[in-house]
């Protein structure tokens, strides 16, 4: 048994009525490239011949009583793959908007817990033909790199034999030892006995990072310059702009995916001087201050991203879990032309990673593992049912994440991988997230929000390409 890390249990216990905390991949194949029929049957007997590769695929939770103490993965010892398989079909005449419906509708149910975290959904009926698998996959057992590691377990590198190999029989082993309630009770009561500790080492982490993500701002101005670091705004201001999508969220979600030519980002990279991520926060930051102009919502002050990155070292560079920490930088909303945009993006983005350099890397683990995971489940439920998000406005609008995937043509079961959409979670206050995965040289964008405060995200997605041209015409390259 392996018990969770402070913050692989947060997303456990950010679980609300309205909010999930697993991530779903959207996988899109040709499945005229297979050897041979590409059907659940060839889907299933796919993943059963992985299995051995995919940890997290037999691994379920085991709860510690009351919710002292976090959470343990142990082997499913009664492991059944069609318990995880779906079958499903996109109705009517498999249109991009009913597809995407489909898939946010997978995606805001939960996962059951009594076992292992993680569904994978065979979908059929897409307009031009193709088929897509839908996976779902608990941020509790997996962050963006260790995902891709998943992936790289399912995919291959050619469309490989007709027939798939049945899976070899699993050797006989011995049981993996488990603990008693009344081992988990007492592992929790010495835990308890040691948080005074651990709370002394999270208070003195809190400080040394409150110079750093603005804790304790001086005064406030009613409008943002131009020359200012997110980090002076946050000192400033407090907290980031209100926007339609900043408020609490209810359990429905909207969807909406779109591909970039990686080419294109790479050449507006090399012609600005930057890097492609400070090129897709500024892509990102145009979709949405043209959104809000369109919707007579947009603030005098930038908006602010959060950004996940990664912590992984040499020691943790294979293992299972979440290794993450995040920054805060600007969008840089407030200024119109898109070049002047990419650049104060990229200073943020500059200041934001000096910054986070200066903190400990295990600044996350260090909060996260003070409280008893029933009390951070209390935590998420008040500020959900109080709807204090409604009142209080986070220090960044939205989420943004970039997850590098492999640049080469990959197959899955056979069949070319066309396109790979990420699906991440929202949380009350922020309920729009934009996650973007790259793989054989498309950049896959993923927006997900809350279905009532953003109803046709499509409105927002394909904003893109306009953004894409008009940042790639202002920074000098010709169309």
């Amino acid at each position: 048994m392996r018990q969770l890390t402070g913050v692989d249990a947060s997303f456990l216990s950010f679980e609300t009525r309205t909010a999930v905390g697993h991530v779903t991949g959207v996988i899109v194949v040709d499945p005229s490239s297979s050897p041979a029929p590409w059907t659940f049957e060839r889907l299933r007997a796919h993943l059963l011949s992985r299995i051995d590769r995919l940890e997290p695929f037999r691994q379920k939770l085991v709860e510690v009583p009351l919710g002292l103490d976090r959470p343990y993965w142990t082997r499913d010892p009664d492991f059944d793959i069609d318990a995880h398989l779906h079958h499903l079909a996109v109705p009517g005449d498999g249109s991009r908007e009913a597809f995407a419906d489909l898939v946010a509708r997978t995606h805001e149910r939960p996962l059951d817990r009594r076992r292992p975290l993680w569904e994978c959904s065979l979908v059929e009926g897409l307009a031009d033909g193709r088929m897509a698998v839908i996976t779902k996959i608990h941020h509790a057992a997996i962050d963006g790199l260790s995902g891709q590691e998943l992936l790289a377990a399912l995919v291959d590198l050619d469309p490989g034999p007709v027939d798939i190999p049945e899976p070899e029989p699993e050797p006989e082993h011995e049981p993996e030892p488990t603990l008693s309630q009344e081992e988990m009770l007492s592992r929790a009561a010495r835990s308890l006995v040691g948080s005074p500790s651990r709370m002394f080492k999270a208070g003195r982490t809190l400080a040394q990072a409150a110079p750093v993500i603005g804790i304790g701002f001086s005064r406030r101005s009613p409008v943002a310059r131009g020359d200012e670091s997110m980090m002076e705004l946050v000192r400033r201001f407090g907290a980031a702009p209100r926007t339609p999508f900043n408020a609490s969220i209810g359990p429905r979600r909207s969807w909406a995916y779109t591909t970039l030519d990686l080419d294109l980002i790479k050449a507006i990279k090399n012609e600005a001087g930057t890097t492609v991520n400070d090129v897709i926060l500024a892509i990102v930051a145009g979709v949405l201050r043209q959104w809000l102009v369109d919707n007579d919502a947009l603030p005098d002050r930038p908006l602010a991203a959060m950004i996940p990155l990664s912590v992984r070292g040499a020691e943790s560079e294979h293992a299972i879990g979440n290794y993450i920490s995040s920054t805060i930088t600007t969008l840089a909303t407030h200024i119109d032309d898109p070049a002047e945009r990419l650049t104060a993006v990229k200073a943020g983005m500059d200041t934001a990673k000096a910054d986070h350099d200066t903190l400990p890397a295990d600044i996350l683990t260090d909060l996260t593992q003070v409280a008893p995971p029933a009390v951070a489940a209390l935590a998420a439920r008040l500020v959900a049912s109080t709807k204090l998000a409604d009142r209080v406005t986070l220090p960044f609008n939205v989420v943004i994440s970039n997850v590098p995937g492999p640049p080469i043509p990959l197959y899955l079961a056979g069949a070319l991988i066309t396109g790979h959409f990420p699906v991440s979670a929202i949380v009350d206050g922020v309920g729009l997230n934009v996650t973007v995965v790259s793989i054989d040289g498309g950049l896959h964008f993923g927006f997900v929000a809350d279905r009532d405060l953003l109803p046709n995200l499509w409105e927002m997605a394909d904003l893109l390409d306009a953004a894409t041209q008009e940042l790639a015409t202002a920074v000098g390259l010709e169309s």
